[in-house]
């Protein structure tokens, strides 16, 4: 080495009397920078044979010379290698695309020279308690937070900032606790010590919003969202996940448990109804149903989907960047990846859906509350015990029995034909029913044919009504022929009628008269599926519309289990359908004719199954049971209309594991990878994941939460501080791995991790203590005597200051204006949004309809979230598509914002809403007290001397202009459905709007501080 570098780097040289280097806060940083992509985890890329991100790696002897000598710089390869000043010998190579400077070679020296003590890295070490420091102003420690802070201040010669006022104090608690503004009333409340600020706080947890502010950070990580995100984006249903969600938080489900439902609640022994619809976090991921995709590869993406999550989320570690390589930096094989993978092998699922017109996203439940599940319980009741009253032995009953087989052999012998109603005044067979069923009577004035009801159908284009899957199914003899009654409106006839017959799942058996604009089966064609039957039925007259089952496909020994009704346009009513056939006693049955096959066998010899389908099928057609059968019908029509009114979401269902491979490159198509079973990274303690018996998703939940797991508590507890100073004590949430910024109060954060766990994994406690310190009530005012040396607070000598969440924007105008609707839970709403943003989604074309009523003022966290479409002031906002897990949202700064707040029909309507109480005459003695009125709604503080005289200005232009231009009030006044107030001018109305629009807009209002 040339004694000008050697010069250079004394000069450079620490000052005497520094405290000793850390290997993992100073030097870790450094080499994985610049040395792990060629001398780290990634064996394929790998350098020398030489890893430089393990102990064993830094301290071992290659050809006599070690890669580290401790204490001496000059017998250590690496050192040297640094400093080599011929350019083919020197690390990194001159290609590379970092340079070591200056004072990160120093560093390498002089810890070096301290004696190179290894240490592993932070993230991956089981955290301990440390014990909180101590510091000389004991006066400002009000929790052990404050010790680790103030220990670092002092350290640095930094005073804390002052505390924040009450007022600011109570605003900043509750938009971080709950998401919303404080009400002003409570402030003041605060301000005037009426509420001791513990109180406060409890108060604030206790609170069903706090359930929804932390639901909005989840699902943010979980990448929760109403579409599918794919393609077409189409819709599905997962709202009931949020809600369970926001009710977790709410009860302060211990953090442990919530992550055993959410991973594996399916898998739980006895699973709840709740634990189900936790479960459907696994379904979360984007999924596809576009045509040509291939399905192999899209349940790959799903699986890899799921790695990336989990790892996001439980571990703040990115494992999917080793889905095609072994990490370049953090100690992830690929194998690690394919292994997690694993476990989530076993959910039931498709590479490609096809049902996207009925949002249907298969396998899918039902949802209940308690209540429900109850009143279900009740309803099912009813129907076994109908069931086993029809089920009796009865001796009346066998003799009934008797006599009726009697007389159904007679009829197969006695050659005539008659009608057997399977549909008259009511659909009876049980089934599916689908379409409007429409019944009428005489009394309406309508045409009835049979008995006391005809059903009426009109419509445009095809209309139809139908049952299917009914349990009296008609069975098929030789010459029978399948009839419905049908009378045509003379004024408004149908273009066209059909008769569909359901056979074998399929409704590929239809007849049809008149013009052939029916598509179902082939317009222009004549076949089974679309049998051309003649004319039109004459109108205005009952016609008997026959069909010979023969003709549509359709032999002896068939089952037909449901018929449909269909028509093109026009006003008809249908009655009485059915099928005429020799043996009406035997018109329903089922299998192939079985029952008619067991009535025609000689008693003696009837099989034992054959005597249990008679027994059966008597139970369906006897006279004596008529009531108990109209009851269980009854019951069951019951059962399914509370069951089918039940919400639907997407299922977790386990099924027999897939076989899962490593795939090299992450290639889809390369089978050549080894087979490989669920399992945790290999460099992390497995616990009892070691067992024997494959594990599956619940094992992976139990270790995420274990003892054996460094990472969990730490990730969650780094998030939390997040939320409640702006950044992470680790500032990169997702990333707590080499390439990840080392928390700036390290042992804090272990000390919260370990608070947390030994609270119980309880997260308001983690909030409470939290927020209850000093450093969280310090001034979050910018100070000029640190502002250079600490611009981004990493000190924590200020609290932080930041534009408040895009959901909290919305929220916050519409609580000031009263016209929040604070309702918890329920499906997902649509606020206004710009005519045509949709206009680009397909398969299918969707618009946007806003909601109504109360749908309009529900919180930005009840929002439709289209993840290729995001709601557009979403979107100006910085809110995420969710199309991967977000843990910190970008925050950016842009005139679009300013527009959106302006003129987003939302804020145009909460501020007219917000203008009404200072707009009446009467409401206040005069403008000024207007004004102050408005500030204290929105900020609980009255206007400043120069905020009021602005505001005042502002209004008394206004009015001059609205006066003047009484369309420019109205056009202002017209955003928004909430109906305009009678008793106030509109010129006057619009001038207060505008007065409200500036509060609404000021940047004290949108930033939390």
């Amino acid at each position: 080495m040339e004694a000008s570098y050697a010069l250079s780097l004394l000069l450079a040289m620490a000052p005497a009397g520094d405290p000793p280097l850390s290997f993992d806060r100073d030097v870790r940083p450094i080499l994985s920078d610049n040395c792990f992509e060629c001398h780290g985890p990634d064996t394929n890329k790998r350098e020398a044979r030489l890893r430089l991100d393990r102990e064993e790696g830094l301290f071992r002897e290659r050809g006599g010379v070690r890669v580290i000598a401790p204490g001496d710089p000059t017998e250590s390869e690496l050192f040297l290698r640094i400093t080599e000043e011929d350019a083919d010998f020197r690390m990194p190579p001159a290609e590379f695309r970092h340079r070591l400077e200056d004072r990160e070679i120093e560093t390498i020296r002089r810890w070096i020279s301290e004696g190179a003590e290894y240490e592993a890295h932070w993230a991956w070490s089981q955290p301990t308690r440390p014990t909180p420091p101590a510091v000389r102003d004991e006066a400002w420690i009000k929790s052990p937070i404050d010790r680790f802070v103030l220990a670092r201040l002092e350290a640095e010669g930094v005073t804390p900032s002052l505390p924040a006022d009450a007022r600011t104090l109570a605003r900043r608690l509750s938009v971080d606790i709950t998401g919303l503004p404080a009400h002003h009333e409570d402030v003041l409340r605060v301000e005037r010590g009426q509420l001791d600020e513990a109180a406060y706080i409890d108060a604030l947890l206790d609170s069903p919003h706090y359930g929804e502010r932390m639901a909005q950070h989840w699902l943010d990580l979980v990448r929760y969202a109403d579409t599918v995100g794919y393609h077409g984006d189409q819709e599905w249903r997962m709202w009931p996940y949020r809600d369970y969600v926001i009710r977790s938080f709410n009860e302060n489900k211990p953090f442990d448990e919530f992550t055993l439902e959410q991973l594996g609640g399916d898998l739980f022994e006895e699973p709840t109804m709740s634990d189900k619809v936790a479960a459907g976090y696994n379904r979360l991921n984007m999924v596809t149903f576009e045509g040509g995709s291939q399905p192999k590869e899209y349940l790959l993406k799903y699986a890899a989907d799921r790695v990336r999550n989990f790892s996001t989320v439980w571990l703040g570690s990115t494992v999917g960047c080793a889905e095609c390589h072994d990490h370049k930096f953090d100690p992830y094989a690929t194998k690690d990846f394919y292994r997690l993978s694993a476990f989530f092998a076993d959910i039931e699922e498709v590479g490609v859906f096809t049902r996207f017109q009925d949002g249907v996203v298969p396998p899918q439940m039902r949802v209940m509350s308690p209540e429900q599940e109850a009143e279900l319980a009740a309803l099912a009741e009813e129907v076994e015990r109908l069931q086993i009253e029809l089920d009796r032995d009865d001796p009346a009953l066998a003799l009934e029995q008797s006599t009726w087989e009697e007389g159904a052999r007679a009829e197969a012998t006695d050659g005539l034909r008659a009608p057997v109603a399977w549909v008259d005044d009511a659909q009876s067979n049980g089934g599916k029913t689908e379409g409007a069923w429409t019944f009428v009577s005489a009394s309406d004035g309508a045409p009835v044919r049979s008995g006391e009801r005809s059903r009426k159908q009109t419509g445009a284009g095809i209309v139809q009504h139908f049952f299917h899957l009914s349990e009296r199914r008609v069975s098929l003899t030789e010459g029978d022929r399948l009839y419905a009654w049908v009378h045509l409106d003379p004024e408004n006839p149908p273009k066209q009628v059909m008769l569909q017959f359901h056979v074998d799942g399929t409704w590929e058996h239809r007849a049809v008269w008149g013009e052939d604009k029916i598509s179902f089966g082939g317009v222009g064609t004549d076949r089974d599926a679309h049998r051309q039957m003649g004319a039109l039925p004459v109108t205005g007259e009952w016609f008997r519309l026959e069909v010979d089952p023969l003709l549509v496909g359709l032999g002896p020994g068939r089952t037909v289990d449901g018929m449909a009704f269909t028509q093109f346009e026009g006003l008809a009513h249908w009655d009485e359908a059915g099928v005429e056939t020799e043996t009406p006693s035997l018109a329903f049955g089922s299998g192939a004719g079985s029952v008619r096959e067991a009535v025609l066998a000689e008693t003696g010899s009837r099989s034992e199954e054959q005597t249990t389908l008679l027994r059966a099928h008597f139970r369906e057609i006897s006279p004596s049971l008529g009531v108990t059968r109209s009851a269980l019908a009854l019951a069951e029509s019951a059962k399914t209309t509370f069951v089918e009114s039940l919400p639907e979401m997407l299922a977790t269902v386990a099924v027999e594991p897939r076989e899962v491979k490593v795939l090299p490159r992450g290639d889809w198509m390369d089978e050549s990878g080894e087979v490989v079973l669920p399992g945790a990274p290999a460099f992390l303690p497995q616990g009892e994941l070691d067992g024997e018996e494959r594990a599956d998703r619940l094992d992976l939940a139990r270790w995420a939460v274990s003892e054996a797991n460094p990472l969990v508590a730490r990730a969650h507890a780094n998030r939390i501080w997040r939320l409640l100073f702006g950044e992470g004590i680790a500032r990169t949430p997702d990333d707590l791995g080499n390439q990840g910024a080392r928390p700036t109060h390290p042992e804090l954060l272990d000390w919260l991790s370990m608070e947390f766990i030994e609270s119980g994994w309880d997260t308001k406690h983690l909030i409470r203590t939290i927020v209850s310190s000093n450093t969280y009530r310090q001034r979050s005012s910018a100070r000029q005597d640190i502002i250079d040396r600490d611009p981004y607070n990493e000190l924590l000598a200020r609290q932080g200051r930041w534009r408040h969440d895009a959901e909290f924007l919305r929220d916050g105008a519409l609580a000031a204006s009263g016209l929040l609707v604070r309702d918890i839970g329920g499906r997902s709403v649509k606020p206004y949004q710009p005519a045509g943003h949709w206009r680009e989604l397909n398969f299918p074309m969707r618009t946007w309809k806003h909601g109504s009523g109360g749908e309009l003022y529900r919180r930005g966290l009840y929002t439709f979230w289209c993840r290729t479409f995001l709601h557009p002031a979403m979107d100006a906002f910085d809110a995420p598509t969710r199309e991967e897990s977000c843990a910190q949202r970008n925050r950016s700064n842009t005139p679009q914002q300013a527009l959106v707040l302006l003129n987003d029909p939302a804020f145009v309507e909460a501020a007219r809403t917000l203008a009404e109480e200072p707009a009446r005459p009467l409401a206040h003695g005069s403008d000024e007290e207007g004004v102050h009125q408005l500030w204290q709604r929105v900020l609980a503080r009255p206007a400043s001397d120069v905020e009021l005289q602005e505001a005042i200005s502002l209004l008394s232009d206004e009015r001059a202009r609205f006066s003047a231009d009484a369309d420019a009030a109205s056009a202002l006044l017209s955003k928004g459905e909430r109906p305009l107030p009678e008793d106030l001018p509109a010129d006057e109305l619009a001038a207060w709007t505008q007065v409200a629009r500036l509060v609404l807009n000021l940047h004290e209002t949108v930033t939390r501080s």
